[in-house]
């Protein structure tokens, strides 16, 4: 593939720009690169949507549009939403006027000429065929829009014909595909606070929420039901009369105060799905919303004298082809940085050693996932590499950790434990890495104690898996 191009894209020129100073915010629009204030510094920043800050109504504007006149609108006060450049989809925000920096220069997207485009396209397609041929030309097809077209904000194109993102957006809540224009429909944030039990969190993306209770100052969840309202008032009559203590499912481990319930995707469907919407305003990548029942979901919660409040969470297929042994994981932001990731990685791995198959997680992971799987995999393997006295192969080190072959040569391979001696592969643990694992092992950390899994695979029959 050529540089700057796109598998399915054409090899096209790229979009038009321009660099310019201006003199107010009215003249920003969307598509724009700026510079706004962020934590003490001054970062780049693409706009993805306009809206008026005291009406919270968005203004739609495009590169072509002139500026608002104040004039007409009266004391016009903007808010930007943003993506910086160059970092994480999560740090996405309203910003004010206030915080842009107009002194700096702006970069204006240009709207390419889609005749141009597509005659200079086609001629160079005619010349190619006409060189290879050396006869006739066939008549060339309308190419796409590449993918370097500005995009806005109210619609979006893709290769199946041009519809609203409303639309989009609404056949996500209805049949939970993501397959179309992912990244246009999922570019901003539609809620700005969850409250759960005693936390509010600020969620990271868009989540498929109703319409109605999306774009709400609170979105309040229960944290035992996970039943959403948009009103403090209805949450709290909510809570008044919700009998749940723990999520509705089988408990199958229990120690200390953390427990495990196990809860099937078609007998559940209403919890399951409103935790799918809730896991979606933490993970970008997730495409799971409406179609549940394949799947088994493994709630982590942790007791006191109220019940069970959810930290966590992982998926499972009840058939998967390529015996992966987790399909989506997250532990909830007010419990991140307490070593329940790794719980959560190792109780999916005492589940593919209780059904005696080797485990691996669905691909691709997340970033913050395959930095969690990456640290697992490491200390697992390291674990029974030292003291160990003797020769071991990749399949007694698979059958006994029950990762598969892959997985622990991804693993060597970070810890740049794989070299070449005499004619062989050999493994070899550095000091650093050995000095590394015995402060792991000296700290306190949460562990999966087998002896307390009360757990027996299940067996599915045809009519059970019947929607797959």
């Amino acid at each position: 593939m050529g540089g700057g191009s796109r598998p399915g894209t054409p090899g096209g020129p790229k979009a038009e720009i321009s660099v310019a100073t201006v003199s107010g915010a009215s003249e920003l629009t969307i598509g724009t690169k700026a510079f706004f204030e962020k934590d003490g510094e001054i970062r780049q920043a693409e706009i993805l949507s306009i809206r008026d800050m005291a009406k919270r109504q968005n203004i739609q504007r495009s590169a072509e549009d002139k500026p608002i006149e104040a004039d007409d609108h009266g004391d016009l006060e903007y808010e930007f939403y943003v993506h910086y450049v160059e970092f994480n989809k999560r740090l996405d925000e309203w910003v004010s006027q206030a915080r842009a920096r107009l002194d700096k220069p702006v970069t204006f997207p240009k709207k390419k000429n889609k005749a141009t485009y597509g005659g200079a396209q086609q001629s160079t397609r005619d010349k190619r065929r006409k060189t290879n041929a050396g006869g006739s030309v066939a008549t060339a097809s309308t190419p796409q829009t590449p993918d370097s077209a500005r995009h806005d904000d109210a619609a979006y194109t893709s290769t199946e014909g041009t519809f609203s993102k409303e639309k989009e957006i609404e056949k996500l809540r209805t049949s939970g595909s993501m397959t179309q224009s992912t990244s246009e429909v999922a570019r901003m944030k539609n809620l700005n606070v969850i409250e759960m039990g005693q936390f509010q969190v600020e969620p990271w993306y868009f989540s498929p929420y109703p319409a109605e209770y999306a774009y709400t100052p609170t979105l309040y969840v229960c944290e035992f039901c996970l039943c959403y309202y948009d009103n403090k008032t209805q949450y709290t009559r909510h809570r008044g009369k919700c009998t749940l203590q723990h999520p509705p499912g089988n408990e199958i481990y229990r120690k200390d105060d953390i427990s495990f319930f196990e809860i099937d995707g078609r007998r559940q469907k209403i919890y399951c799905r409103n935790l799918c919407l809730l896991s979606k305003c933490f993970l970008d990548h997730k495409t799971l919303y409406y179609d549940v029942d394949p799947f088994l979901f493994y709630i982590l919660t942790k007791r006191d004298e109220r019940g069970c409040h959810i930290i966590g969470y992982f998926s499972k297929e009840k058939e998967s082809a390529e015996n992966y042994n987790l399909a989506c994981i997250l532990t909830l932001p007010q419990y991140q940085r307490m070593g329940f990731g790794r719980v959560l990685i190792q109780f999916s791995y005492e589940l593919s050693k209780a059904e005696g198959k080797l485990g691996s997680p669905e691909k691709p992971l997340s970033d913050l996932g395959l930095l969690s799987y990456r640290t697992y995999w490491s200390e697992v393997v390291v674990e029974q590499l030292v003291g160990f006295d003797g020769e071991i192969s990749i399949d007694e080190l698979s059958h006994l950790t029950s990762l598969t072959t892959q997985d622990i040569m991804h693993a060597l391979f970070n810890l740049d434990a794989i070299r070449y001696y005499h004619g062989q592969h050999c493994i070899v643990l550095s000091d650093r890495v050995v000095e590394a694992y015995e402060r792991f092992k000296n700290k306190k950390h949460r562990k999966i104690d087998s002896a307390c899994l009360k757990w027996t695979p299940k067996v599915f029959t045809q009519a059970e898996l019947r929607y797959l």
